[in-house]
């Protein structure tokens, strides 16, 4: 591909010890831009970014309202996400954005259940919610994911009919409910998962972030589901 098409929203707290190798990892034939969405980091991350050629924005806090305020700032009508923590695997952007940007799909997910997982990379209990959430969707709207991987591409128009409203963790199931309750066309791609680069996950890294994150994800899986198709 000769023109970059793609725009790559990376939300991120405190991620200096892999930021710089996150973007850098990017295929950047294919990237227009990268917004580093932050959410008030205090170790250096935005420095760090923009020296790695990133767009740095205040988002403030929520890693709802990180993804859809760098979404906002997105140039393209293609929207990566992904982590900032050097887990997921940007070099291979091309395989979750492609069917999007060929038209195929509205929503691609990268699947980390289904692929290849170092050791230590994901918690049991990360996987077993997965596999629930998942068996719920598909109960409720026939859509039966098998993750709730940060890593995804979805059509800017999409992104728009799907009128997202959580700012916290529960973004990322709220997307793929309503994707599947539109009916957009997607896809689940198997990818290979790494352990992250440094520092501590917010959600897995501690009981209170399990905690918290959990309850997120399952007040927003009630709310959507109560919601009329």
């Amino acid at each position: 591909m000769t023109n970059p098409s793609v725009s790559v929203v990376i939300p991120t707290f405190n991620e200096a010890a892999s930021i710089a190798s996150v973007i850098r990892e990017l295929p950047r034939d294919l990237v227009q831009d990268v917004i580093v969405s932050d959410g008030g980091s205090t170790d250096g991350t935005q420095a760090i970014a923009r020296s790695a050629g990133a767009t740095v924005i205040d988002a403030g806090r929520g890693y709802g309202r990180a993804c859809q305020t760098g979404a906002n700032a997105a140039q393209t009508s293609v929207i990566v996400f992904l982590d900032g923590d050097g887990a997921d695997r940007g070099d291979l952007l091309a395989n979750i954005a492609g069917p999007v940007l060929a038209g195929t799909h509205d929503f691609v997910l990268a699947s980390r259940t289904r692929g290849q997982r170092d050791p230590g990379s994901m918690q049991w209990h990360q996987v077993l919610a997965g596999r629930i959430a998942g068996w719920g969707m598909g109960a409720l709207y026939g859509t039966p994911y098998s993750d709730m991987c940060a890593f995804r591409a979805i059509s800017r128009d999409a992104l728009n009919r799907l009128n997202m409203q959580e700012m916290t963790y529960g973004w990322n199931i709220e997307m793929q409910m309503k994707a599947a309750r539109a009916e957009l066309r997607t896809l689940e791609i198997p990818v290979p998962y790494r352990c992250r680069m440094g520092g501590e996950s917010k959600v897995a890294g501690s009981l209170r972030g399990t905690v918290r994150a959990g309850s997120k994800i399952v007040s927003t899986f009630v709310r959507v589901a109560s919601q009329p198709r």
